[in-house]
This record gives C-alpha cells, sequence and structure tokens, in this order.
C-alpha cells in the first residue's frame, strides 16, 4: 500500500491532524498589533532597511544571554557539515541587515534555538503563519539519519524569538515542544517533503503579526520575485538579514531561486507580494551551487499548514 508523504504527523502522544475543513487556495497575512508595516516597492521587493523606528511597547522586551559556544545551523544535525555549508551566497553578497525589527513584517521572523533529544543545540529559522503556529523546515523540528546515537527524531524544545536583533528580543521568546510535520519527511527524509511547524503555548502571533500562504501555478511563480529574510549562521549573532530575486525555477514539489542565504534560514519562508500582502509560496530549506531551494507550497502543503494554524 502506498502511503502519502504528506500523511501529517504530531510528536504529541496519540495526536492526528483533522485535514477535513476544506481551506480556501488564499490564507490571508496579518499585520498583528504594534509598530507599521515596512512598504513594498512596486516589484514586490522590500525596501530595506526599515525606515520606521518602532518602539514595541507593551511587550516583554528583554535582553537575550546568548550559549557559551557557537551553535550551528540544524541542518548540519539531519545532512552533515559540508551538505548543510552549500546554503548559500552565490557570486556578490546581495543580503541587507534588517535592523527595525519591530516593525512587521520582519517581527513575523523568529529566531529558533533549537535543543535536540541528545541535548545539542542548534540554530534556524520559522515565521508564524497564525496566532499560535509558526511553519518551518520539517528538519527543523524532526532529525533524520544523523549517525549521532540520541540525535534522531523529534527535537527536545524550541526557543521561539520573533524579531530578535541581536542580543535584544522584542517580543520576549516563548519555547515550544509541539511539534508538526509529515511522512514524507519523518519516515523517508525526502526533501521534497521537507516541511512542519512549531506550535507555541500562547498567542504572540496576534502581536507580531503572520503571513499568508499562497498557491500558484507555474507560470505565476516564475514571474515572480521571491524574498527570503531570516537568521544565517554566518553574520553576527541573532541578526536578520534579507535578499530578494526573480523565482529562477520551479517543478511539482520545490521552488528554486538566486536568492542569497546560508546556514541558520532553514524554515525560512520564501514569500511573494500580492494585493499588497506577503504570500508565502515556499519553505526554505537547500542549497545549491547555482540555485538555493525550498519545499513548494502545494495544495496538500497548503492544507496541512492551514490545519496546523487553525
Amino acid at each position: 500500500m502506498t502511503r502519502n508523504p504528506h500523511t501529517a504527523v504530531s510528536n504529541q502522544p496519540g495526536e492526528r491532524e483533522d485535514l477535513t475543513q476544506g481551506p480556501a487556495i488564499f490564507h490571508e497575512p496579518s499585520k498583528g498589533e504594534p509598530g507599521a508595516e515596512s512598504p513594498l516597492t512596486a516589484n514586490g521587493l522590500e525596501k530595506v532597511p526599515g525606515h520606521v523606528h518602532v518602539h514595541a511597547e507593551n511587550v516583554a522586551a528583554k535582553v537575550w544571554i546568548p550559549p557559551s559556544v557557537p551553535l550551528h545551523d540544524i541542518g548540519e544535525a539531519s545532512f552533515g557539515a559540508a551538505a548543510a555549508t552549500i546554503e548559500t551566497v552565490h557570486g556578490p553578497d546581495d543580503r541587507v541587515q534588517i535592523t527595525d525589527t519591530a516593525n512587521y513584517p520582519w517581527r513575523a521572523h523568529s529566531s529558533l534555538l533549537i535543543t535536540a533529544a541528545d541535548n545539542s543545540q542548534w540554530i534556524g529559522t520559522g515565521w508564524f503563519i497564525g496566532p499560535h503556529t509558526l511553519a518551518t523546515a520539517g528538519h527543523v523540528v524532526h532529525i533524520k539519519n544523523s549517525g549521532v546515537p540520541g540525535c534522531d527524531g523529534w527535537v527536545k524544545s524550541i526557543q521561539v524569538m520573533p524579531g530578535r536583533n541581536a542580543g535584544f528580543l522584542p517580543y520576549g521568546s516563548v519555547t515550544s515542544t509541539n511539534f508538526r510535520s509529515v511522512e514524507g519527511w519523518t519516515e523517508s527524509g525526502d526533501e521534497n517533503h521537507d516541511y512542519g511547524a512549531i506550535i507555541i503555548p500562547t498567542e504572540l502571533g496576534s502581536t507580531t503579526g503572520w503571513f499568508g500562504l499562497g498557491v500558484w501555478p507555474d507560470a505565476d511563480l516564475l514571474g515572480t520575485s521571491g524574498n527570503i529574510s531570516g537568521y544565517p549562521g554566518d553574520q553576527p549573532v541573532g541578526t536578520q538579514w534579507y535578499d530578494a530575486r526573480v523565482i529562477s525555477s520551479v517543478n511539482a514539489l520545490k521552488v528554486y531561486y538566486d536568492i542569497d542565504t546560508a546556514g541558520g534560514q532553514s524554515g525560512s519562508a520564501v514569500y511573494r507580494e500580492h494585493n499588497d500582502g506577503r504570500y508565502a509560496i515556499a519553505v526554505h530549506a537547500y542549497g545549491g551551487p547555482t540555485t538555493n531551494s525550498g519545499t513548494r507550497i502545494t495544495r496538500a502543503v497548503y492544507d496541512n499548514l492551514r490545519a496546523w494554524s487553525a
């Protein structure tokens, strides 16, 4: 019997996902409560660095005390250091540092501190898709084929730090032990199905805002500017960096782009501007010699992400 690689799985005992709600093709974004959004240019690229300085009031801002040793990209846990390092900058580095991280959409991106089952610690990126849910790569929440005893499987915990700017956390942090992915990743380790979610025990996403989700045909995506912002490990610890370029190519399950990234951005949103909103089209997860890539938001991926954000 052929198994569906998009069958949703959870690290919560006995919990299965109900996908019978039949959502619409678009899930609308939210700009959250405090501050202002960063303007968009006419071609769907963000104007960066930020133009409006916002004081994040009435939120649990605090100074972050980093671990005593530098941490590596969570991709190294599943793929090894050599594979993780090809999540790369191609040619000149076009990335721009985001400093106004208390603004939307930057505050909807989160720096992740991941503690694996063997207590090793790693970094990654996630992004809000609802009040209590962040989307990310499957390998962020579930490690495969590490070769390290006790490391594989669901991670132990993830500390979520929305809009982090180095040592400053404008919205504090929240720790989750509640994760989702699909059998295509947890059982098969298939990069075509490398997506998952983090369920947090608060409604912090209502404050930060979240990205919409959309499913588009190939022709629409190939004419689209893709945007990625996240927390690369090759830059100062905990700083957010952004880049954008036109989508290079697509297939049925992946989106490819020459957008500069680095290890630590595993799980970032690949998003487009549509009707004055920001909609994710893929989950960034992999690198290559000429293009990086992410799991495409197909209808099956969309249905799972919507169910996880409900």
